[in-house]
């Protein structure tokens, strides 16, 4: 009688903190049940061949936007999709009341569940949220938003406050806010997220993320930009949105974390600046664990290639020099996450120049080839290092371990089996999101995934989908609070 529902056997296993071994998988129902040299065929139902193949932890990819620019059930489906062809098992989607999403304000304890109800038959990846807090009523939800609906991580836009110059942010028509979004809200918004991270911090840690960009600072250059166009909009846009604009917005934000004792996420850091910055906030504060994370855009393009308002991104796409500056902090394990921030978007709504058109693009699809072919084979990044930047540590950072992050007996079965011999030019066409164009056009990468299996089913073979929408599940995070049952943690007094 098979032992196993599927095993993956003669796999090159990539196991964060660990290692690299030559070993076989046994599943069984959702888990991870067996780590070994050798698993007998005849012991499970369905057995897969991963010779010559890696074998990694699903990736969490734990900065997306699901449903920005289109209908929520609509983006989860195609994006969560093509997300599967790249290898990732679980997605971690921030939402935000205002224009766009749902284009509406109000408390979450009305909205949530409504993300929640359009959510649930539509993904197929496992998916999370993290909310951002937009009003003081808001505020007052944030240890429920904990409790109930299992919300472990928070954001707030520094720039948000900055004065409406283009009409796509910080107008009150586009946040439907009647009230100031400023420091003085984000120190209160610290303070909250700090007093429910301290009363449940053994069960994981509540956290705020924050985009970092200096508002003023983009005004200012931004006026003065308009004015002194030089014919590459990506330079002028990252010109106008200076890398010394999130150096000081770090800093800001280091000062209120450091004097609230809140733990904080530092997004989609795009220049060396901001990595200086983020360096000195996390020797300065190690109490708090500052994460530094980076995007797939910001490593693997940059704005001596004229991708124009296609490419506009916040923060923007910057110089060759700052794309080095990432990659060396990749290298040296500052930089703890690797994430997309999907947003998928469409050339009819990027329509106008670099100024008015919206910004934002995805690309979860290239994780894996991106980070295998520019991070290990051109630079030396380590397999191991990969998974951790994949998946490891968005799981440890956003509360998702020891369920999600992970190939260790007890641990959802996600897994992305890689070969790393399999080469593609990208193009729109082999890409397999909803959006009608990508500024990755005509990159080589070698190594995609040829398997994703989301807890112990395989969503995605050889080419094909084999999952449907709806084989994603929901995940509560801080997950020791919330299955309880399933991994054990010490009460807290």
């Amino acid at each position: 009688m098979a032992q196993y529902d599927l095993v993956i056997k003669n796999g090159t296993v990539v196991i964060p903190k660990v290692g690299v071994i030559r070993g076989d998988i046994g599943i069984v129902k959702e888990k991870i049940a067996a780590l070994s040299k050798e698993i007998e065929s005849k012991e499970a139902h369905r057995v897969i061949d991963a010779a010559g193949k890696y074998v990694f932890p699903g990736a969490i990819d734990s900065h997306f936007h699901i449903g920005i620019f289109r209908p929520m059930d609509e983006d989860a489906t195609s994006e969560s999709r093509s997300a599967v062809w790249g290898g990732v098992t679980t997605i971690c989607s921030y939402f935000r009341t205002g224009k766009n999403y749902l284009n509406k304000s109000g408390p979450y304890h009305e909205i949530y569940p409504e993300v929640l109800e359009k959510s649930k038959n539509s993904f197929y990846t496992d998916f999370a949220y993290h909310l951002t807090i937009m009003t003081p009523d808001q505020m007052n939800e944030i240890e429920k938003l904990v409790t109930e609906y299992g919300v472990s991580t928070f954001k707030y836009f520094m720039f948000y406050k900055m004065l409406d110059l283009t009409g796509a942010a910080g107008s009150d028509k586009y946040l439907m806010l009647n009230t100031s979004y400023d420091l003085g809200f984000l120190y209160k918004y610290m303070k909250e997220v700090a007093r429910v991270n301290e009363k449940y911090g053994t069960y994981g840690r509540i956290s705020l993320s924050i985009h970092c960009e200096q508002p003023e600072i983009i005004n200012a250059a931004t006026q003065y930009m308009r004015q002194h166009e030089t014919g590459n909009p990506l330079k002028d846009y990252s010109d106008a949105r200076p890398p010394f604009s999130e150096k000081m917005a770090i800093k800001e934000a280091e000062v209120l974390a450091a004097q609230t004792n809140c733990p904080v996420n530092l997004l989609h850091l795009s220049s060396n600046d901001a990595i200086e910055a983020g360096k000195e906030a996390v020797e300065r504060n190690p109490k708090l664990n500052i994460l530094l994370e980076a995007t797939l855009h910001h490593l693997g393009l940059s704005n001596d290639i004229r991708y124009g308002r296609l490419g506009k991104v916040n923060p923007p796409i910057r110089e060759r020099e700052h794309v080095e500056a990432l990659w060396d902090a990749v290298i040296h394990d500052d930089i703890k996450t690797v994430v997309s921030d999907s947003a998928c978007a469409s050339k009819k709504i990027k329509e106008g120049d670099i100024w008015t058109s919206l910004a934002g693009f995805g690309g979860a699809e290239i994780m894996f080839p991106l980070l295998l072919t520019e991070g290990h084979r051109k630079r030396g990044l380590s397999l191991e290092r990969i998974a951790e930047l994949t998946s490891y540590n968005s799981a440890i950072y956003h509360d998702l371990y020891p369920k999600k992050g992970t190939i260790a007996i007890g641990s959802d079965a996600d897994l992305a089996i890689i070969d790393p011999e399999k080469e593609k030019v990208v193009s729109v066409e082999i890409l397999h999101s909803a959006q009608d164009f990508t500024p990755f056009e005509g990159m080589k990468y070698k190594g995609w995934p040829v398997y994703t299996i989301v807890r112990g089913k395989v969503i995605f073979e050889n080419d094909k989908i084999v999952g449907k929408p709806g084989d994603g599940q929901y995940i509560k995070r801080p997950v020791k609070y919330h299955y309880r049952n399933e991994y054990s943690v010490k009460e807290s007094d």
